[in-house]
């Protein structure tokens, strides 16, 4: 008796073990399944029907119970009627949202509104087609490209010591600056009708790389101008006038630009800029004219010691509607030369101890014609959008062709060193090798 109570019991406690085990893989095999289906991006009513086969299938078999069905089932419904999900899910989901997360300034939407995506807008959002990315034909560089990177790229390198520029001058020799300007360096983003190079990305990335294996400083000089400034937004946005006065004069080195977005408080948040500006008549050149009257005060503006014509960077206000639009126009962008009476031009910037041309510039109350602004008085307000729209220079050539460059110098130094430095009669580069 007491023998078969024992039997009894080991083969219940088979069973449990077994059903227990069989639990564990059906959730296993169940999460995979749901990996699966998000993976594949498999629409919501197969997905729903396949879920419910398989709950039906493992409640047949005797895994799950049978009755799981009803739950899933009402689990799932609202999710396959738009009506129902809307008001259930939707609705409630975005509410709750609304009251936790801070309201979209006009400022935001501008700049999600702005611009387009490459591929990396398929990586984002988790369904990469890798085979795109393959079709895309691979970069090469022009007669011309190849050519300035064999002469004046190479002749600049060797002009350019780095040790001197940093720890002796605190910036390029004159004669570096004259060459720089002599070969259009500044003006590889302008196109040829007015003077500029007009290379491709490839050839600016190409260039700035070499640029900076030898100097962050001179990459950097290089760099601003055909990036995020005045030359990219005049081509774009400026009014043919603009075009034709500043771009030949950019593209020949006569004047130097610089761009004053970032604020000591506000930093390069451009929706948070205190820097205003105001639309009012006032006296320009003996005539009454209308314009603005601008206050700001920026910092850690490259190029700004020694810039001739300052991209601003501000808040526009129109209070008597002199325009005939709104009263608060938001973020505009205008060219002002440094010339003008009032723009103060304060004490370089010492970032790093890398003694790159950076610094503040400040004015108060300083009228200048509404046809400052970059594209004319029908682009007021439309500043944050053509920032947006422009970063990609900056972002995706200038700033990662930079660090490329330095990586590969600071490679080729390292490995050089670990080759013919020894220690223990062995060359450190061999040390832990097999």
């Amino acid at each position: 008796m007491h023998y078969n109570q024992y039997i009894t019991s080991g083969q219940t406690s088979y069973k449990l073990r077994e059903h227990f085990s069989m639990m564990i893989l059906s959730i296993v095999a169940t999460v995979v399944l749901l990996g699966a289906l998000f993976y594949h991006r498999v629409s919501l009513l197969l997905s729903s029907v396949i879920l419910l086969a398989w709950t039906a299938a493992l409640g047949a078999a005797g895994v799950w119970n049978i009755w799981l069905l009803l739950p899933l089932a009402i689990i799932l419904l609202p999710f396959n009627f738009a009506p129902m999900r809307k008001s259930m899910i939707s609705a409630p989901a975005f509410r709750t949202f609304r009251k936790v997360m801070p309201p979209m300034s006009r400022t935001e939407k501008e700049a999600i509104d702005a611009g387009t995506t490459w591929w990396e807008g398929d990586l984002f959002r988790g369904n990469p087609d890798w085979q795109k990315l393959h079709n895309y034909p691979q970069p090469r560089l022009t007669a011309e490209e190849q050519a300035f990177l064999d002469g004046p790229v190479e002749e600049a390198c060797r002009m350019a010591n780095d040790f001197a520029i940093t720890h002796e001058m605190a910036d390029l020799p004159p004669e570096l600056w004259a060459y720089l300007k002599e070969h259009r360096f500044f003006a590889m983003i302008i196109k040829k009708e007015y003077g500029g190079l007009e290379f491709s990305a490839y050839a600016q990335a190409r260039v700035l790389q070499k640029l900076s294996g030898v100097s962050g400083i001179l990459a950097i000089t290089v760099g601003v101008p055909n990036s995020l400034g005045p030359g990219e937004l005049l081509q774009h946005y400026g009014t043919e006038e603009q075009k034709n006065h500043y771009l030949p004069r950019l593209a020949r080195g006569l004047e130097i630009p610089c761009f004053a977005l970032t604020s000591p408080e506000a930093g390069s948040d451009a929706g948070a800029i205190p820097d205003t500006g105001v639309v009012c008549m006032g006296d320009w050149q003996g005539q009454q004219v209308l314009g603005m009257r601008l206050t700001w005060n920026k910092r850690y503006i490259t190029l700004a010691p020694i810039a001739t014509v300052l991209g601003l960077a501000f808040k526009l206000s129109d209070p008597d509607r002199l325009l005939g639009g709104e009263e608060e126009l938001g973020i505009t962008c205008a060219l002002i030369p440094t010339s003008t009476p009032g723009v103060e031009i304060g004490r370089r910037h010492f970032p790093l101890n890398v003694p790159f041309q950076n610094g503040p510039t400040r004015g108060k109350d300083i009228f200048v014609p509404i046809d400052y602004i970059i594209g004319g008085p029908s682009m007021a307000g439309q500043g944050w959008r053509m920032l947006v729209e422009c970063l990609s220079v900056g972002r995706g050539i200038t700033l990662p062709s930079n660090a490329t460059g330095g990586l590969k110098s600071v490679a080729m130094a390292t490995g050089a060193y670990a080759h013919i430095r020894r220690q223990f009669k062995i060359s450190i580069g061999k040390n832990g090798r097999d």
